[in-house]
């Protein structure tokens, strides 16, 4: 039994890309899958060259890579995670992938024909399902690690993060004995704001108090939500008269700020409290906390809209 007469049906009925080619690179046979997908019919391309019917092929790299099947006779194998695609073939999924071309694993075979004549199979898989839950599987890894480190209403840092961030910072502090200050502030009379436009009201002045600070710091410094209206920030690199003078913005700007809340215009003030590290026991950062917590308790008793240092007797710079 001669069982040529299974493999153009096999080949076409193929959910897969099949193609060959010579060893001058010239087309010899595509199936349905590839005439199909890419608008071809072999009859208008057979004997053609490859890189011209073809024109968007990595011709270098792919020339490479045949040369190899054909000197070694043996295959070779490129997968959609080493490169996405090889041949550009439109996919059916254009709302899901972020690509508009399938995913490809491609596996490339020699072959001999009964005269001796000798070719390069290349068998395209449709890996774009793997591609897409990939994506998705990534974008849901970054959301998650997102809101592992950040505050849901704020989106500056959380607590738990802000304080792991902390403690690095200080532990570099000690290695390179570089300055490291830390600001706690909240916001004055939240509780009357609260009350007077209601936690819708006192949620936007937060969020929105947020973004102006965050404007006014480096990217080197750490800004998180401690917990309610207070918040953190770790400066790094920065001595006592340096964090004073950010913290002194800080006021001022707030203080100079209206935010609008439906027909409302809030004004709010904030109290700030300046810490400086001081020693680099294992305790030093909740040391450094407490001496900034102490500071802010202290600028509300003396008025609010304020900055005070803490030093031994919780007297301003």
């Amino acid at each position: 039994m001669n069982e040529t007469w299974l493999f153009g049906p096999v080949l076409n009925q193929l959910n897969s890309g099949v193609l060959v080619v010579d060893p001058a690179f010239r087309l010899v046979y595509l199936n349905h899958f590839l005439e199909r997908h890419a608008k071809l019919q072999l009859q208008d391309v057979k004997n053609k060259s490859l890189f011209e019917v073809f024109t968007d092929l990595p011709e270098s790299w792919l020339r490479r890579k045949f040369e190899t099947v054909f000197s070694l006779q043996t295959p070779a194998f490129s997968t959609w995670e080493q490169r996405q695609y090889i041949v550009k073939l439109p996919h059916l999924r254009p709302v899901t992938s972020s690509s508009q071309y399938m995913a490809q694993n491609c596996t490339m075979l020699p072959l001999t024909d009964p005269e001796g004549g000798q070719y390069v199979c290349l068998l395209i898989e449709d890996a774009t399902d793997a591609f897409v839950y990939q994506q998705h599987l990534q974008q849901a890894m970054a959301q998650l690690e997102q809101s592992n480190r950040l505050d849901g209403l704020t989106q500056c840092l959380n607590r738990r993060f802000w304080e792991q961030q902390l403690k690095l910072e200080v532990q570099r502090a000690e290695r390179y004995q570089t300055p490291l200050s830390l600001l706690l502030f909240d916001l004055d009379r939240f509780k009357q704001l609260n009350d007077r436009y209601g936690h819708q009201g006192g949620d936007f002045v937060l969020v929105e108090l947020a973004a102006q600070v965050k404007q006014l710091l480096r990217d080197s410094d750490w800004f998180g939500r401690y917990g309610g209206e207070e918040f953190g920030i770790v400066l790094t690199n920065t001595d006592k008269a340096g964090a004073f003078e950010v913290a002194q913005r800080l006021c001022q700007q707030i203080a100079a700020t209206s935010f609008h809340y439906q027909q409302h215009k809030i004004q709010v003030t904030l109290s700030i409290g300046v810490a400086v590290l001081q020693n680099f026991d294992e305790r030093a950062a909740e040391q450094l906390i407490s001496a900034a917590d102490q500071a802010l308790y202290q600028a509300k008793r003396s008025g609010r809209n304020r900055v005070l240092c803490f030093d031994s007797g919780l007297t301003s710079i």
